[in-house]
């Protein structure tokens, strides 16, 4: 398949979730890394190379939002696709403000779709 010139990060603290979409983005033609904290995320030297940022919105530490405002307010600017099995309402439309936002289980089309729409912006 052919590869994309994408680095697309995924952040969940489900060892699970992180290695199937890492499997699932690498078949779609992406290069993808992953990474189990918004933590570790921010410690990644890759970050200037990222084009967008699958994110969950509950994690333990930082949560997925207040990732996306760490970015904001460093000046990162990455899209991100937020993803959620179970946050509350007010978090969720808050993540719909500033990206796409997936319910899990989704399909491997839905995240491709809000990956390439998050990156046209």
């Amino acid at each position: 398949m052919k590869r994309f010139s994408r680095l697309i990060a995924v952040v969940d603290d489900d060892e699970a979730v992180r290695e199937s979409l890492l499997d699932l983005l690498e078949v779609s033609g992406y290069s993808a890394v992953t990474f189990a904290s918004a933590a570790e995320f921010l410690l990644s030297p890759q970050i200037p190379d990222m084009s967008c940022l699958v994110l969950d919105i509950s994690l333990p530490g930082m949560s997925g939002i207040d990732l996306s405002k760490e970015l904001r307010r460093r000046n990162i600017a990455i899209p991100v696709v937020f993803m959620t099995g179970h946050a509350q309402q007010s978090l969720i439309d808050e993540a719909k403000r500033t990206g796409a936002c997936l319910f899990k289980p989704f399909v491997g089309a839905e995240l491709r779709s809000a990956i390439e729409s998050a990156v046209a912006v």
